[in-house]
């Protein structure tokens, strides 16, 4: 459960929420008894019940799925002394099980969901994505319903789970701009919570007493307090009566919840914090006050943030990046119900100086509050924001979820005057802002300067939220797609696929909400010896080609496609280079003459390179201490050996440092030149485009694109890799990682693979309620993370199985224990049949939810054209799924999961732990010893 955000708002990935689809209109009395209709916007239709709930309905049914989402309006805004941690431990223990829903994590499973919880300042909200059928709605609801007031938080659990979530706060703890950050806002914030993270004490959460964990839930888990939202693929009617069926029997409390009084006083001078802990790159922080999300000036807040952060076109990034000050550099704020926050940050590489950074910094900050944004930086501010609001129209689950953030700034419907004010800003409205909110007495960054005349930023409150959506009636409804079958069967007959020379080609035509089309272009290039010492520029030559061309620059490029509505992004492998759209039909043709300009005509602009080598040496240089990707870094390294030089080769990150050091522009040159065209090439477009077009596109522009040098694919071949442990010391991390692997001699279509599958399904993949996640996260307590991992290429002899979890240093020995009792256990008792039938219940329809994802069905199709394969192998493979008896899944973990073959990796600050564990033992608090689990 992702519950402390550190660097990035949780509204930004996919904030820009529009509701769509079509929503019947009810007279009064047709609606189920107890339930009354409120409003009804651009598709979302918002009713409520006798007890307080609020519902909100957004039917779409162009996806088979559903996603119900339930809103508390609790966060750790409302948490009192001794209390911080305690919304998000309470959103861990709300997993527990209820009445009538006691293992809820099996259900989860076995009902193929995509669940999560999720806790933040003002919100703690819980969430399912399943296959939208009659019975996974009504489990769903159920589920919802009755661990809104029946949950357990019990005594015994929460033994276990505090130290999870402590687990937890250890990981964030590992990143020092996460800490920083952290540092920074408690330093702005004197008296409100925005000062605390939302993970919260250390202290709190190890000690915090049952029973008030218990009255907290009881006072903020009731129907008054939470708006339900149900989107997807409903009946609208019936999913009314479902719920007033299972949420109506809910009493309205009798409690009053009083509302949060605390207001931060107006800052009267520039602050500072420093952070001193182990790392190999710098640093640097700004924050100030701004006003809340319902205020007016926030939409204009967002558009000033891209004018000063948008790449490469931003002030700060033009000031920081370009100059070679810092290797990157980002800003948010987020939309909060109180007055909040604007933080900047900047990555400065240890051999750049942090002074000259941060002089740069504040400069830059000061003077847009005296230069104002020309109507150019404004008009491509507010069309990237736009852009983000359009796209949201086309993606129900997302709008399910997100609407979570604006429901606790104040409304649901805040996220529509969010958008028309957007529309509304004007440079001069920027200037306004940025001189009312950046002043330098407003900020938290650096040194105490004494001013003799100080000049403060006066904060407005949150306006009345019910005077401002008041009669809100939205813009015109966006056209849903098709109810579109994901069943394997379907997808391959509505599949086109053709072949223009060297070219392989598909088109799977479907009505989508919006007329979205998602694209996937793969590039095949080289040979094993072409590729010798060449990973780096190989990935170098992929992220640079969008970075300018003859006729467009990187800028360009970046605001055509904000225009377009459309996102595109290219990445770069050993022998592939791959180019992923998003877009609408419409807008198709002129999206794809952008992507086919910087593919084929790229021009490689020196001072972009500078700026990606910077960026990716920055990146580098952040992992060398970093306990997880030094675990699987080092894991990879021993389960695949090759000669140094040897395309498939992992570096390590001082060797990818010092390659990339050395790397020339002329290098990258070369390599576009000798292995970049369409030959051995696939293209997949799945949606609302058509074959003509796709036709038009590859004839026109990729027939004839050849590429100067051959290509043989380069084949993996098994290795018997000798049984080993490696331990890594990273200094000062409070979080360790174990990395588990082996290599196993199979390809996809081995007889023993789909049972595998389903055995590693039962024993580390399903959510929360696999073997390894019972025993070591939800008994013991001992990870927040823990899964285990099964795949198999489907040309070559090889397979990998990987265990993997975080943990504290001081855990070692009971993680190790754990995981090796679990191994005994599973291969001695093997899976009973009851799970089995479970267990192929959930991942099969898992499977189904993710060929909804038009992304991934481009994806999948785009690699199946190169493996002549179609979607009959998806059939006959989940055919053999559903007909596999629990003695061919035992049999199958037990002939290839062998616990004693395993190569283990452990990266953390275990001589820490030693001297910790060697000191001598004091007493804790009684409330500390009451909860403590219990050892093995």
């Amino acid at each position: 459960m992702q519950s402390f955000i550190a660097s990035i708002r949780p509204w930004c990935i996919a904030s820009f929420l529009l509701a769509t689809g079509f929503s019947p209109t009810y007279a009064q009395g047709q609606l189920p008894a107890g339930v009354t209709k409120v409003t009804s916007v651009e598709g979302i239709t918002e009713y409520q019940l006798n007890n307080g709930l609020r519902v909100l309905l957004f039917p779409d049914a162009s996806k088979p799925t559903m996603t119900v989402n339930v809103t508390y309006l609790v966060g750790s805004r409302h948490e009192g002394y001794g209390e911080t941690g305690m919304a998000h431990l309470l959103e861990h223990m709300v997993f527990k099980g209820s009445t009538n829903h006691k293992n809820i994590t099996q259900e989860l499973t076995e009902h193929g969901a995509r669940p999560n919880g999720t806790t933040w300042y003002d919100r703690t909200n819980y969430f399912e994505t399943f296959s939208a059928t009659d019975e996974n709605l009504n489990w769903a609801l159920s589920l919802e319903s009755d661990r809104m007031v029946n949950s357990f938080i019990s005594k015994t659990d929460l033994a276990t789970e505090f130290s999870v979530v402590r687990n937890e706060f250890e990981m964030g703890e590992n990143s020092p701009q996460s800490v920083l950050m952290e540092r920074v806002l408690s330093s702005a914030y004197l008296w409100h919570n925005y000062g605390k993270s939302t993970i919260g004490s250390k202290e709190d959460i190890e000690r915090v007493p049952i029973d008030n964990l218990q009255a907290f839930y009881k006072r903020f888990y009731q129907p008054d307090n939470a708006v339900l939202v149900v989107a997807g693929k409903i009946d609208e009617p019936k999913t009314l009566k479902l719920i007033s069926q299972y949420f109506g029997a809910i009493p309205k409390p009798t409690r009053q919840l009083s509302a949060s009084y605390t207001t931060e006083p107006t800052q009267d001078g520039e602050r500072s914090v420093t952070l001193r802990r182990v790392g190999d790159t710098q640093g640097l922080a700004v924050a100030y006050h701004t006003p809340a999300g319902p205020h007016p000036d926030y939409a204009t807040l967002d558009v000033l943030m891209d004018v000063l952060t948008n790449e490469p076109s931003g002030r700060l990034y033009k000031a920081l990046v370009d100059k070679k000050k810092v290797a990157y550099t980002y800003g948010w704020t987020p939309a909060l119900h109180d007055p909040g926050f604007a933080f900047f940050y900047a990555e400065v590489r240890k051999e750049q100086s942090l002074d000259s950074a941060r002089t740069a910094m504040l400069g830059t900050l000061d003077a847009v509050t005296r230069q104002a944004p020309t109507p150019e930086e404004v008009e491509r501010a507010k069309t990237k924001l736009l852009s983000g609001i359009d796209m949201m129209f086309k993606n129900t689950e997302r709008v399910g979820l997100d609407l979570s953030e604006w429901i606790a700034a104040g409304d649901w419907r805040l996220v529509f005057l969010y958008r028309d004010n957007i529309r509304k800003v004007k440079p001069a409205d920027v200037q306004r802002v940025a001189g009312a909110y950046l002043k330098p007495s407003n900020r938290t960054v650096g040194l105490f300067i004494p001013d003799q005349k100080p000049e403060r930023a006066e904060i407005p409150a949150t306006p009345d939220v019910a005077a401002l959506v008041k009669n809100y009636k939205g813009e015109k409804v966006v056209a849903a797609g098709e109810a579109f079958d994901v069943s394997p069967a379907n997808i391959e007959a509505r599949t086109k696929r053709e072949q223009e020379k060297d070219i392989k080609y598909a088109t799977l035509t479907k009505s989508t909400r919006g007329n979205s089309v998602n694209v996937q272009l793969t590039l095949r290039y080289g040979d094993e010896k072409s590729l010798t010492n060449k990973p780096v520029v190989a990935s170098m030559t992929a992220s640079m080609l969008e970075r300018g061309t003859k006729t467009r620059s990187y800028q360009q490029i970046k605001d055509e496609l904000d225009k377009l509505k459309s996102r595109a992004y290219v990445y770069g492998g050993t022998q592939t280079a791959s180019v992923v759209v998003e877009t609408a039909k419409e807008n198709l043709p002129a999206v794809m003459k952008v992507v086919t300009d910087y593919l084929k005509n790229p021009s490689f602009p020196e001072a972009e390179f500078n700026k990606l080598k910077e960026e990716r040496l920055a990146g580098l240089e952040s992992q060398k201490q970093e306990p997880q990707a030094i675990a699987f870094n080092t894991s990879q390294r021993l389960l695949n050996p090759h000669p140094k030089g040897h395309p498939l080769y992992v570096m390590t990150f001082d060797e990818e440092i010092e390659a990339l050091k050395a790397l020339t522009l002329n290098e990258v040159k070369q390599f576009y030149k000798d292995f970049y065209g369409a030959d051995h090439a696939t293209l997949a477009v799945v949606g609302a485009s058509d074959e003509a077009t796709v036709r038009t596109l590859v004839k026109n522009d990729f027939a004839k694109w050849k590429a100067s040098k051959p290509y043989t694919r380069i084949a993996r071949t098994y290795q018997d890799i000798k049984s080993g442990n490696q331990a890594v010391q990273t200094s000062d991390k409070a979080n360790a990682v174990y990395v588990a692997g082996l290599n196993l001699p199979m390809r996809d279509d081995d007889p023993d693979y789909p049972a595998l599958v389903l055995g590693n399904y039962l024993f580390g993949g399903g959510f929360l309620n696999s073997r390894l996640a019972t025993r070591v996260r939800q008994k013991e307590g001992i990870s927040y993370g823990i899964a285990s991992m099964v795949g198999a290429d489907p040309r070559d002899k090889l397979a990998s199985y990987t265990v993997y979890a975080i943990y504290n240093p001081e855990n070692k020995d009971r993680l190790n224990k754990a995981i090796q009792e679990e191994f005994a256990r599973m291969t001695k008792e093997g899976f009973s049949a009851d799970e089995v039938k479970a267990a192929k219940s959930g991942y099969l329809q898992n499977r189904s939810v993710s060929r909804a994802q038009d992304n991934v069905l481009s994806s999948r199709l785009d690699t199946y054209l190169d493996l002549n394969r179609t979607f009959a192998w998806d059939a006959e493979f989940e055919k053999k799924v559903q007909a596999l008896t629990p003695e061919q899944v035992n049999n199958a973990v037990k002939k290839y999961l062998d616990y004693n073959k395993l190569v283990f990796v452990e990266a953390g600050d275990f001589e820490k732990a030693a001297k910790k564990k060697a000191e001598p033992k004091t007493a804790e608090p009684a409330s500390y010893q009451a909860t403590a689990p219990k050892k093995p």
